[in-house]
């Protein structure tokens, strides 16, 4: 009988598919990105709208801070209640409308999808079931190229979403670091994927709450982990800026409320560290992955020497064995949380 820590489940042998799925998507999408990149260079949005629920709009959050710091372009993220419930319809004439999801299949999502395009948005759906009404609904489709997914929990595909992101971002700007850093990727992923974050299981497997703390484009992955934390290990887990964790919630931490800092090489990098330095000299658990993690903290190794916008999806690839072996420590199955569908349907 092997240890549960072990235990193949769905959603760490779909983790493990990452690279290979990055790998498929940078290489099938690449044409799409270039003409979309064109499109976009030769009619240049005003601003740029987001649309997302769950995972993918996590992914969304990382797009956000990649349009807002490397293209300057205001970025929203716009609620889909309010075409769905309250039969708004927000004005988006010339703007860059994104839709993010797994499945394209939920109402309120195709809804907002389809006031944005009717209002002259350039619509692009970054969505894996191609198939689907969202990819219909929209002008550009951007395939995620995850295929199935069985575990409940998305692992592989909000890594494939961040990727290609990430890809439209460097097409459009044409930017050759960021083109190089793309191809980049997947090694990076690879190496992301066998690093051992197993250092964290004691503190965090008996957390009653915790919060997980990211700055910049580091935050959307701090989201992501506190979603994993919460709907496989049933751990109260909040993602926090670190620019926000000392305006008062710090206060909540202790011996069974710890802070997972993610950190990466940019310029937060100062004020995260100075939050560690912070929170050990207060006594709070605290433990580091990426670049702010010192020899005083509960470091958790991670890729050294990459790009700081590929850092963030390095550490989301580390850290979903980590959250797989909590669920498992904690008496739970990753794959099929209590409650929980793949698909969720929301209005």
């Amino acid at each position: 009988m092997p240890e549960r820590s072990t235990i193949q489940t769905n959603m760490l042998r779909e983790a493990q598919e990452a690279p290979e799925v990055v790998a498929r998507l940078i290489a099938s999408n690449a044409p799409l990105c270039r003409e979309l990149g064109q499109r976009l260079r030769a009619s240049p949005p005003s601003f740029a709208v987001t649309c997302a629920r769950g995972s993918s709009d996590n992914a969304a959050t990382f797009v956000k801070y990649l349009l807002e710091i490397h293209s300057g372009l205001v970025t929203a993220s716009v609620g889909p209640s309010v075409t769905s419930v309250y039969e708004a319809r927000p004005r988006m004439r010339d703007a860059l409308f994104l839709a993010v999801s797994q499945s394209g299949r939920s109402p309120d999502i195709l809804n907002l999808a389809q006031a944005g395009r009717d209002d002259g948005a350039l619509t692009v759906a970054l969505v894996n079931d191609t198939c689907s009404p969202l990819a219909s609904i929209c002008e550009f489709v951007l395939p995620l190229h995850a295929a199935h997914e069985k575990s409940v929990a998305a692992t592989k595909s909000f890594i494939a979403a961040l990727a290609s992101g990430f890809q439209l971002v460097a097409h459009w700007s044409q930017d050759q670091g960021l083109l190089n850093a793309l191809d980049a990727l997947p090694e990076v992923l690879a190496r992301a994927s066998a690093t051992d974050w197993s250092a964290a299981l004691p503190v965090l497997a008996q957390a009653d709450s915790l919060f997980v703390v990211g700055r910049g484009v580091g935050f959307a992955v701090a989201q992501e982990a506190a979603l994993k934390l919460k709907e496989t290990c049933g751990i109260h887990a909040e993602a926090m800026s670190a620019a926000e964790l000392m305006h008062g919630p710090w206060t909540l931490a202790g011996d069974r409320f710890p802070i997972l800092v993610l950190s990466q090489r940019d310029e937060t990098l100062s004020g995260v560290a100075d939050l560690v330095t912070k929170l050990r000299e207060q006594g709070v658990p605290v433990i580091v992955a990426g670049a702010a993690a010192d020899e005083a903290s509960l470091a958790l190794p991670s890729v050294e020497d990459v790009h700081p916008y590929l850092a963030p999806i390095a550490l989301i690839q580390s850290f979903y064995p980590l959250v797989n072996a909590i669920a498992l420590a904690r008496g739970r199955n990753p794959d099929n949380p209590p409650r929980l569908r793949k698909v969720t349907e929301t209005l």
